[in-house]
């Protein structure tokens, strides 16, 4: 009797993460704006009331990414880290728990926010919600107000060069996210300096 909370809620995620997977599927091969929500739910096996259950609008099909799971691996970092520090290694935690599968996903909903403009316009307020929420975290990881104005630059600082990066790796899928966002943690904790380029 014990365990079928736990089947139950196991057999919601599958079911949800099929529903994302075709509809993705179907985004990237008709395009955002010509999929319906019956047909992703055709895809998927499901009725469209299952589909609105688990995702109230379509945007949240692309919109509903990992950001639980981040904030719980930012929670578990150790505390004598500085707040870079934490997110780098929060996100590494992240990235190493999915799955090739799950990676190429999380590429594809960030090509389609920062392609689709419909989507573009709707993850504005979600940016703006998990900004608020990543500056909550780090003000109470630093004993701080979130309010603090240093807790806010250093959140701003983070949240930029992290959609600077995705910027570019949606323009270049080549680019390995994991290896570019050691690089730029490691470049803003050193104070973001510039090197001096070899002539030519």
């Amino acid at each position: 009797m014990s365990d079928r909370p736990g089947l139950r809620e196991r057999k919601k995620a599958k079911t949800r993460a099929l529903i994302q997977k075709e509809a993705l599927r179907l985004f990237r091969d008709h395009g955002y704006a010509a999929t319906t929500v019956e047909q992703i739910a055709e895809a998927a096996e499901v009725a469209p009331s299952t589909v609105f259950r688990y995702f109230p609008r379509k945007e949240d099909l692309v919109l509903v990414d990992q950001f639980p799971l981040f904030l719980e691996a930012l929670q578990a970092a150790p505390p004598e880290l500085n707040p870079v520090q934490a997110m780098r290694a929060a996100m590494h935690g992240v990235l190493e728990m999915q799955t090739p599968e799950e990676f190429a996903d999380s590429l594809e909903r960030d090509r389609l926010l920062f392609t689709v403009p419909e989507l573009w316009a709707a993850s504005l307020e979600n940016v703006t919600g998990l900004m608020g929420t990543l500056r909550e975290h780090l003000a109470a990881r630093e004993r701080r107000a979130p309010e603090d104005p240093e807790i806010r630059n250093v959140t701003g600082a983070i949240v930029g060069v992290l959609v600077a990066l995705v910027l570019d790796w949606v323009r270049n899928p080549d680019l390995d996210p994991r290896v570019e966002f050691d690089r730029a943690m490691a470049h803003l904790e050193a104070g973001l300096p510039l090197r001096d380029q070899a002539p030519g």
